[in-house]
Formats: C-alpha cells, structure tokens, sequence
C-alpha cells in the first residue's frame, strides 16, 4: 500500500462521481491503494454527500477531507496533510482514467527512477462550438512521447505520479501564492527541476479531460492560454532570474507580433485555424504582462463566486 490518489474538487457533483468511478475501474494495483482522498475546497462541503453516496463501491479506502478556504494549492497540501504514502497520484475532478491509468504511471516511474511522471489526456468538449471544438479538444488535452521514458521539462498535476520525498518537500509544498490563479504545480516543478529533479513520461497513462460548458468558450481558453503565457516570465522573475525574465519578454513581444499578423489574416477570410493562432497570440502577450495585476484567477475564491452567480 504505497500509493494514495489526490482529488481536489469544487461543485461538481457529476464530473467527480465519473472521476471517482475511473479510480474504482483500476486494474493490476488492488494491493498497492493506500487511499482515494476527495478534498473539498468549497465552503459548503458540497461534496461530501456524493462522497458518501459513492464509498460502498469503491474497491480501496475513500477518504474525505474539507478545506473550506478555497485556493487550489491549499486543496492539494490538505490533501498530502492526510496521507504518509512516498507516492501520490494526481487527478483532476473533471477527469477520468483509463483503466490501466495508475499501473502505467507506477510501471513508467519505477522503470525511470523520476521524480514526477505525466501522462497523456484526451481533450473533450461535447459542449463546444462546431468550429471551435478541434482546437479546444487539443488545448484541454494533452501529447507527449509516444514511448515512456524521461523526459526534460513537466507538465501539469492534473494525470501526475509524484514521489513524495524528492517532489513534495516539506508539509505544505503547493505554494499558497498560486491559490487563485494555478501555476501552483509550475512552481513546485521549476523547483524540483533547480534542485536536480528528473521528469518521466508514462505513454499508456491515458486520461480524458471534460471541459464543462463555461469552459468550453474562446474567451476561457485565451485567457487560459494568456496566464500560460506568463508562466515563464514569471517563473524566471521568482528566481529573480532579470535577463532571463527580459529573454521571454524579447519572445513574447516576437510572438504577439508574428502570430497576431497571422491571427488577423485567418480572421479575415474565416479560417477556423485562426483559434490556434489567437492562442499562440495570447501567450506571447502573457509573456510581456507578466507582473502582479494582470493574472487571471480561475480558482478559489474567484470560482467560488461565479459558481455562486450561476
């Protein structure tokens, strides 16, 4: 019993009950399951009753935990605060795994020795325009290798396998910092990467990510792909990295400029195209706005109040 599966969630009863269901579907770890932890960050404790309405089908220990104060990288410590196992799988609650999921990430982590190990994820957006729905299946999805192995640069906590004593240092390692915006999981990456930490890939890990109706808009994409913009400006400021941050800068002005031409000729005779070139438009902009005041929050309290809105 080495393994615990981390599960932050905020109001969203159906896509939880499809992820915890993906967890209880897994094959070949039956004896390797310390705990399936749901964290609820809403105040409301919203998802207890769907917890417990799903516990007596679940096929390891269901663990739930309230954190009432809402911030994703304080989903995550509480999380971690509840479990002692050295290793921690990540998934989203608006994911669900494959069936092989978890054996592929322990098989790819302990044939590479990494640190931290991603896999792939399907992008679904049922809800999405026609001609939007290619580009943002590929924005909420996610490519990689297709052999497992090391890699040299991380990806996202969402479909992640952690080593608890070289990626998760200390007892809060998700920096509050992020609670509102994301990035929490680039900044412990960056971290772990300064430190020496090595990357894996695990090929057959494969997830589908749900993007619900609110996200499946232009508007929530480009101001995603904006803040993923920012994220390398930002990560070389942290480290108070200054030519580094100006480099990006120097990149993202260059980007704003080439993809913004493109992004107009694509618009002009209607091409459905020109949403990946708004896309690559935004993040070169997010590289040159970096600073505190232009971020976008997507989580905790600013998600709170639109799911209260609604």
């Amino acid at each position: 019993m080495d393994v615990a599966v981390i599960i932050p969630t905020l109001r969203r009863p159906e896509s939880l009950t499809r992820a915890l269901r993906s967890i209880f579907a897994q094959t070949g770890v039956e004896q390797r399951v310390a705990a399936v932890i749901v964290v609820d960050n809403d105040p409301l404790a919203s998802a207890s009753s769907t917890v417990d309405g799903l516990r007596a089908g679940s096929p390891f220990p269901l663990v739930y935990v309230s954190e009432p104060t809402p911030g994703v990288a304080r989903a995550r410590n509480a999380g971690l605060a509840v479990t002692d196992a050295p290793l921690i799988a990540f998934l989203d609650d608006d994911e669900a795994a494959s069936p092989g999921w978890l054996a592929a990430l322990l098989a790819a982590q302990a044939q590479t020795g990494a640190d931290a190990v991603f896999g792939p994820i399907t992008g679904r957006a049922p809800e999405a325009q026609d001609w939007l729905k290619p580009y943002l299946e590929r924005f909420f999805g996610r490519d990689g290798p297709a052999e497992t192995g090391l890699v040299d640069h991380p990806w996202g906590c969402g479909n992640s396998l952690l080593v608890r004593a070289t990626a998760l240092p200390g007892d809060a390692p998700f920096s509050a910092s992020a609670d509102h915006t994301g990035g929490e999981d680039d900044i412990l990456f960056a971290a772990l990467a300064a430190r020496g930490g090595r990357f894996g890939w695990a090929a057959d890990a494969m997830v589908e990510e749900f993007a619900p109706a609110h996200r499946a808009t232009l508007n929530y994409a480009l101001t995603r792909a904006f803040a993923y913009g920012q994220g390398p400006s930002q990560t070389a400021a942290a480290a108070r990295n200054w030519p580094g941050v100006v480099r990006w800068m120097i990149i993202g002005a260059g980007q704003a400029v080439v993809f913004g031409a493109a992004s107009l000729a694509l618009t002009l005779v209607n091409n459905p195209k020109r949403a990946q070139m708004y896309d690559r438009t935004a993040r070169g902009v997010g590289k040159l706005f970096w600073m505190k005041g232009f971020e976008p929050r997507f989580y905790g309290a600013a998600e709170v109040a639109r799911l209260d809105r609604t």
